[in-house]
């Protein structure tokens, strides 16, 4: 009898073990079996299936018009191809507007996308107690939320007042008691994202947070430097000096386990 010898993609339990030794997470976006399959090929620890790909793949101004249609269709892309890296897929704007309807559209990421994990943005506390109970693995967004732009505004950097930092840092921990098992973090001040890092027992994986999180995380897009729109301060064009996208890609795998991005210059 011949050993299945096909490659298991890493688990929470995995992801976990990396941030008590200290080993920094690498994590992008991605939205298709090509994509995928570089990504897989370079290393990266965790692909995010992330609703940026309304903006980056579809061309909208903002992440609003992604459906949950929209979302099952590119995370099963994502999955097909995919061996080594954890999947979290991103529920999009509304919907998880109810613990009832979260639980409904994350299962259909998780039955017919293949996502290992599902990620929605601010503090739903409850939502995420029952998902957790439905035995549905849950990452939570806290910092810059782009499904709330039409209410910040602008894109704009979160926490930088001590009131607003406190409320953050009672949001991840109020999150993680509430059965979350990762944590993104995205345009807070690097020393807030030190702190939250440090005061979690779960990874923290950070975009526009400076380094002291437990990994980093970029759109893949912005990282290549073929996004339509003007690339976020807070990444870095990986491009320059590679030879081809596979290098760009192991190159920024590399410097973030070498904890080398992000640097001061890609921090607030």
């Amino acid at each position: 009898m011949t050993q299945d010898c096909t490659p298991t993609p890493l688990s929470i339990n995995d992801l976990q073990a990396m941030k008590q030794r200290g080993e920094k997470i690498s994590c992008l976006t991605a939205y298709d079996a090509s994509f995928s399959a570089l990504i897989n090929k370079a290393g990266i620890d965790v692909i995010l299936v992330g609703d940026s790909l309304g903006m980056v793949i579809q061309g909208h101004q903002t992440t609003l018009p992604v459906s949950i249609s929209d979302m099952i269709y590119h995370a099963r892309c994502v999955t097909q191809p995919n061996q080594r890296a954890f999947v979290i897929a991103d529920l999009p704007f509304m919907s998880y507007s109810t613990p009832i309807i979260a639980a409904e559209n994350a299962a259909k990421l998780i039955q017919q996308g293949g996502a290992q994990m599902v990620k929605l943005e601010g503090a739903r506390v409850e939502t995420v107690r029952f998902l957790v109970d439905q035995g549905i693995p849950v990452c939570g967004h806290l910092g810059l939320l782009p499904q709330l732009i039409n209410q910040l505004g602008s894109y704009q950097v979160q926490g930088k007042t001590p009131a607003d930092a406190e409320r953050i840092l009672t949001e991840a921990h109020q999150l993680e008691d509430a059965g979350a098992t990762l944590l993104i973090l995205e345009c807070v001040p690097a020393t807030l994202a030190k702190e939250i890092s440090a005061q979690l027992s779960i990874p923290v994986i950070g975009i526009g947070a400076g380094v002291h999180c437990d990994g980093q995380v970029l759109v893949l897009y912005d990282m290549l430097n073929i996004s339509i729109t003007k690339r976020p301060r807070f990444s870095k064009n990986f491009m320059q000096g590679s030879l081809s996208i596979e290098a760009a890609i192991s190159a920024y795998h590399q410097a973030v386990k070498q904890a080398l991005f992000p640097s001061i210059e890609h921090s607030f």
